[in-house]
């Protein structure tokens, strides 16, 4: 039978055992969990970090994660109204034969961001900061901002950027392992009930309805359109 008081018939069995236990354990000791900061408005982000920068951990790298009603350095779609987010969505697939050459400029702001923390210039920053350095660099802030997140050791973000699940997954939040920090935690659950809330206007339904009343009429799923009518038809 095989011998089971020595490695000498499993060896290299043993020896490759040993090594990958070895190397999940450098990795265990390797990972450093980010800090996400919480708070309820931007506002108070920018008060948070003018107090980081008088600490003596200024130099921590640092981002801040904001929608693009804050970011968005694009002169067209800054100057919009309510729809930013699907005019950038739509210069990033090109859908009009137009792409944004602020975004394929990222790596300008990332990279320079990367070149003050070798030479220890880094300080706690602010939106408007990264904004104007955006600006000057004809760099997208908004996609810089989540790229910086990657190296960072302190992430700044509102509320529903760590409530929301749909935030959290577009955002490529990873909470798991990290360090969770929330400012004033007593407004946390009206931001939980905005996260799992919609809100419609009575044109809307009236317009759902008329579609959903097409759909039953013509026999066009049934079965998954009476209960949707049903609930338009109440709420009107």
């Amino acid at each position: 039978g095989p011998c089971t008081e020595c490695s000498c018939s499993s060896g290299k069995e043993t020896d490759k055992d040993a090594s990958n236990t070895k190397k999940k354990e450098n990795e265990d000791r390797s990972f450093i969990p980010k800090i996400f900061f919480g708070t309820r408005t931007h506002k108070q982000i920018s008060q948070i970090t003018r107090e980081l920068k008088r600490t003596a951990y200024s130099s921590v790298p640092m981002t801040i994660l904001s929608s693009r009603d804050y970011t968005c350095i694009h002169p067209v779609v800054s100057g919009s109204g309510s729809n930013r987010n699907e005019m950038c969505v739509e210069l990033l697939e090109g859908k009009h034969g137009k792409s944004c050459l602020y975004y394929h400029g990222v790596h300008k702001l990332s990279e320079h961001h990367a070149l003050q923390s070798a030479h220890r210039m880094y300080q706690a920053w602010d939106i408007e900061d990264l904004v104007s350095l955006g600006k000057k660099l004809r760099a997208c802030a908004y996609f810089a901002a989540r790229e910086l997140m990657v190296g960072a050791d302190i992430v700044f973000c509102p509320y529903n950027y760590l409530l929301d699940p749909q935030i959290r997954e577009s955002m490529e939040i990873n909470l798991k392992g990290q360090v969770v920090i929330l400012d004033e935690a007593h407004n946390i659950e009206d931001c939980a009930r905005e996260s799992v809330s919609y809100g419609v206007t009575e044109s809307q339904l009236r317009a759902a309805r008329e579609e959903l009343d097409f759909m039953v009429n013509n026999n066009i799923r049934q079965k998954d359109h009476k209960p949707l009518q049903a609930v338009c038809c109440s709420l009107t």
